[in-house]
């Protein structure tokens, strides 16, 4: 859709997906590094504007292109586009862990689907988030803790949310080093490990130490090139992005029902969002693996208590798949036409939605 949509307006599927909007910073940083020269479209954030935007991503851009020669802009999006099929591989794995191969089969066809799947094809942090998240929970799942300990820390490096899977990975593992305490109103272990086995071992704290790392790193890199410890969050308020408790994104719900003029992309992030809530609660009814709830609680609980960019929160809930389990379950359940009818609408809707965020809309998927 995207592809025919930008043909007839004469521009290449290529430069809409791989050099636009966010993509441009990514690509500056792994070219020039957070130094001059200025990003035009930096006007938010100022001279220090970069410092915002995690050092993952454009890195390994770096390096493949050091390594191939290859132009920066077809690595990050060939980049992109590998790492999202490595997190459909990843979000199966988890969901087929829990619920089985059924489940896990409409997990990734409702992921593939959702109004802005689109990023899962752009030069963004998303796809390569979304993979380092799904398989570090499903190394938590399968007790691999130093595994999901550096997924974790590389997630931390990637995007600021990734202090949702930080919180995964530690407090998962911290669960595992309380004592068992028994009786019959003892809650089981969210994830069984070392817990029913004997004494907890260093792998356990060697997650909680690594997981933190690569986020932490980060942001005290940021603070000592701005000469004060809270630098990174400086650089955040000059975006207008800040913690306020959910008021901004209340206040922007609430625009929808007093304001006369509002756009498609509007309404779509406003009942993403709600819906969001929604899935989170029902989410919480059938007790998950506190890990794997924890996750997709803290990663809502980011984006709807963060102000500024009610237009990008949608693209900022994309990773938090487990909200997507119960509907998989209840399409696995569902007779066939009834799939059919759901998803082939839904990915209808969604790939022409996907056309007007890059041809009509003039912000940011």
């Amino acid at each position: 859709m995207v592809a025919a949509w930008g043909h007839r307006k004469g521009v290449g599927l290529h430069e809409i997906l791989a050099t636009r909007w966010d993509s441009v910073f990514y690509l500056s940083i792994a070219e020039h590094g957070y130094s001059s020269p200025m990003v035009p479209a930096c006007q938010e954030g100022g001279p220090t504007c970069k410092l915002a935007f995690f050092p993952l991503y454009p890195t390994l851009i770096r390096g493949v292109c050091a390594v191939t020669g290859l132009p920066a802009d077809w690595v990050a999006w060939g980049m992109a586009l590998a790492a999202s099929l490595l997190a459909a591989w990843g979000i199966f794995a988890v969901a087929e862990k829990l619920y089985g191969a059924r489940v896990a089969l409409f997990t990734v066809a409702l992921y593939a689907v959702v109004p802005h799947a689109l990023v899962q094809s752009m030069a963004y942090t998303e796809p390569v988030f979304t993979a380092l998240t799904a398989w570090a929970l499903y190394a938590v799942l399968t007790r691999a803790w130093l595994t999901a300990g550096t997924l974790a820390l590389l997630a931390g490096a990637t995007r600021p949310s990734g202090l949702a899977v930080i919180a995964a990975v530690t407090l998962g593992a911290a669960w595992q080093l309380l004592p068992v305490t028994g009786g019959h109103g003892a809650e089981p272990p969210a994830v069984p490990d070392e817990r029913a086995h004997g004494r907890p071992t260093a792998r356990l704290y060697g997650a909680i130490v690594l997981a933190p790392l690569g986020w932490a790193a980060f942001v005290l890199w940021v603070g000592h090139r701005m000469h004060r410890w809270d630098g990174y969050f400086v650089e955040q308020r000059r975006w207008g992005s800040t913690f306020d408790g959910g008021t901004f994104t209340v206040q922007r719900l609430r625009d929808l029902f007093t304001q006369p003029a509002l756009s498609l992309d509007d309404v779509v992030v406003a009942g993403t969002v709600i819906t969001a809530i929604i899935l989170l609660c029902t989410l919480a009814v059938r007790r998950p693996p506190a890990a794997v709830w924890i996750y997709a609680a803290a990663l809502v609980l980011i984006t709807v208590c963060g102000a500024g960019y009610f237009h990008a929160k949608a693209r900022f809930l994309l990773p938090a798949f487990p909200l997507l389990f119960p509907l998989a379950t209840a399409l696995a359940r569902a007779r066939t036409t009834t799939v059919y009818a759901v998803l082939t609408g839904c990915a209808v809707a969604s790939a022409c939605y996907s056309g007007y965020l890059t041809m009509v809309w003039t912000h940011s998927p």
